[in-house]
C-alpha cells in the first residue's frame, strides 16, 4: 500500500494494481510517416523468456537489459534510428520493429527489396529464438488518397498477386483517413507486404493504431486456421468412430453379441474419443477465440470499399470464414460423438442392471424355497428331537420307578411309565417352544 491509500482508502486487494494496470500493458505504437514495420510472430512453445530476454540483449545500446524488465508482456526498445517492440503472449511472441522507410522503397517503386535493409541485420531475426508464424513488411507511406492511379502504385509496390484494399475510418470531415493495400502472399524472401497510405501529416498515434490492428488481424489470422489440419486430420477418425457407434447400437438391438463384449468395445471407443477431446478441445477453443479476435480488429478497420477490388473484410469473409466453420463443425461433431457414446453407454447400462436385478430376483427366489425347505426340515428334526428327548425321559422315569418298586413300594414301573408318556411329551414341546420365543426376541 502507498502513502496515499494508507492516508485516504482500506488496503488495497493483492491484484488491484495489476488490474488496473491491464488496459495500458500495451499500449499503442507512435509511428511517423513514413515508415517500415518489420514483423516477426513466433510460436514460443518451450521458449524460456530467458532465452528471448538474452536475444534481446544483442540490440545495440541494451547489452545490460536486466530480465525484470521482462516480467511482463510488453516491453519497447529504443535504439539509434529505430525501435524493436515486444510481446509475448500465451501461444506466441511478437517482435515489432519500427525503422525509417529505405530511400528506394517510396511509392512508385516496383516491387522494392526490404529484407536486406532491416536496421537490426537478417542474421539478429533469424535468431528470435521460436518458429515463425508471421512475417510481414508493413510500409507505411504519405500519399493522396484522391489519386486515381493510387491502387496500381500499390499494386507495383506489393508485386505480384490480386491486391485486397479498402479505405479505413473517418476523418473530421467524413472522409477516410487511410487505406490498406495486401496480396496476402509470401514472398521470396519469407514475409508478406502490407502498404498503409495516409495524408503527410497524419497522427502518429492514428498511424501506430493502424499499424497495430493490422498485424494483429493477420497474426490472428493465422494463429485461428491453426486449428483446420486438425479438423481436416480428424475427419477421417471421427467417420470411423461413429461408423463404430453404429455397430455397437445395431449389435445392442439385436443381442447379437453379450452384454459384456459390448460394453468392451464402448470403453474403448469412449477412451478414444475423450483423448480426442482432450489432445485438440484447447485447439479449437484457441481458433475460436482467435477468429472472434479477427472480426473484431475487421470491424475496427471501419473499411470502405475501393473501386476494382475486395476489401480485407469481404476476402476474409470468404477465404478465412468458410475454414472457421469447418473447425467449428468438427468441434460440434467431436461433442455429439462424445455426447452419443455417454448415451449408449447409459442404455448398455441400464440393460445390464436390468439383467442383473433379475438375476438378483431369480436368486432370492431360490434362497427363499430352500429356507422354507430348511424350515420344514427343522421342524421335522424337532418333533423327532421332542420324540428322542421325551423317550430318553420316559426311560430315565421307568428305571427310577422300578428302583421304587425294588424298594418295596407299590408300583408298577410299566404302568407309571405310560402314565407319565402325555406329561414327558408336553413338557419338552413346551420347553422347545420357551427356547424358540427366546431366540425370537434376542433376534429382533
Amino acid at each position: 500500500m502507498n502513502e496515499l491509500n494508507a492516508r485516504y482508502l482500506p488496503e488495497d486487494d493483492a491484484l488491484r494494481l495489476e488490474l488496473h494496470n491491464e488496459v495500458h500493458a500495451r499500449p499503442s505504437a507512435r509511428v511517423r510517416l513514413p515508415a517500415l514495420i518489420v514483423f516477426v510472430a513466433v510460436l514460443n512453445e518451450g521458449v524460456e523468456r530467458t532465452q528471448e530476454w538474452a536475444h534481446l540483449k544483442t540490440l545495440p545500446g541494451h547489452a545490460h537489459l536486466a530480465l525484470e524488465r521482462l516480467n511482463g508482456n510488453f516491453l519497447r526498445l529504443r535504439c539509434d534510428g529505430f525501435t524493436v517492440k515486444w510481446e509475448r503472449h500465451t501461444e506466441f511472441t511478437r517482435y515489432s520493429i519500427v525503422q525509417p522507410m529505405p530511400a528506394h522503397a517510396f511509392l512508385g517503386a516496383k516491387e522494392p527489396e526490404l529484407a536486406s535493409h532491416v536496421v537490426t541485420d537478417s542474421a539478429w531475426l533469424r535468431a528470435i529464438p521460436g518458429k515463425t508464424v508471421a512475417a510481414i513488411h508493413l510500409g507505411m507511406l504519405p500519399a493522396d488518397l484522391n489519386a486515381p492511379n493510387i491502387l496500381a502504385q500499390g499494386q507495383a509496390w506489393l508485386g505480384e498477386g490480386a491486391v485486397v484494399g479498402s479505405r479505413m475510418g473517418n476523418n473530421m470531415q467524413g472522409q477516410p483517413h487511410s487505406c490498406v493495400l495486401t496480396h496476402f502472399r509470401l514472398g521470396d524472401d519469407g514475409f508478406e507486404r502490407m502498404l498503409v497510405l495516409a495524408p503527410a501529416g497524419s497522427s502518429e498515434t492514428r498511424v501506430g493504431r493502424i499499424s497495430q490492428r493490422l498485424l494483429e488481424l493477420e497474426t490472428y489470422r493465422l494463429m485461428a486456421l491453426r486449428g483446420l489440419p486438425v479438423a481436416k486430420s480428424l475427419s477421417p477418425t471421427l467417420s470411423q468412430a461413429e461408423t463404430h457407434l453404429a455397430d455397437i447400437t445395431a449389435r445392442m438391438e439385436h443381442k447379437g453379441d453379450s452384454d459384456q463384449v459390448c460394453l468392451d468395445l464402448l470403453v474403448s471407443l469412449a477412451a478414444r474419443t475423450e483423448r480426442a477431446m482432450a489432445e485438440h478441445g484447447y485447439r479449437f477453443s484457441a481458433t475460436r477465440a482467435y477468429a472472434d479476435l479477427v472480426n473484431q480488429r475487421i470491424t475496427e478497420l471501419r473499411e470502405r470499399p475501393m473501386e476494382g477490388t475486395q476489401t480485407v473484410g469481404e476476402f476474409m469473409r470468404r477465404r478465412l470464414f468458410p475454414a472457421m466453420a469447418t473447425v467449428a463443425a468438427t468441434a460440434q461433431r467431436m461433442t455429439s460423438l462424445s455426447e452419443r457414446v455417454a448415451r449408449t453407454s447409459a442404455l448398455l447400462r441400464t440393460r445390464v442392471d436390468i439383467a442383473t436385478e433379475t438375476q438378483n430376483q431369480v436368486l432370492l427366489e431360490k434362497l427363499t424355497k430352500g429356507q422354507e425347505l430348511q424350515l420344514r426340515l427343522q421342524s421335522t428334526v424337532e418333533g423327532l428331537s421332542i420324540a428322542a428327548i421325551s423317550y430318553y425321559v420316559i426311560s430315565l422315569l421307568f428305571y427310577g420307578a422300578k428302583a421304587l418298586n425294588a424298594m418295596g413300594l407299590p408300583i408298577q414301573p410299566e404302568m407309571a411309565a405310560g402314565a407319565m408318556v402325555p406329561l414327558v411329551l408336553w413338557g419338552v414341546w413346551r420347553t422347545t417352544r420357551k427356547i424358540h420365543d427366546k431366540l425370537h426376541v434376542a433376534v429382533n
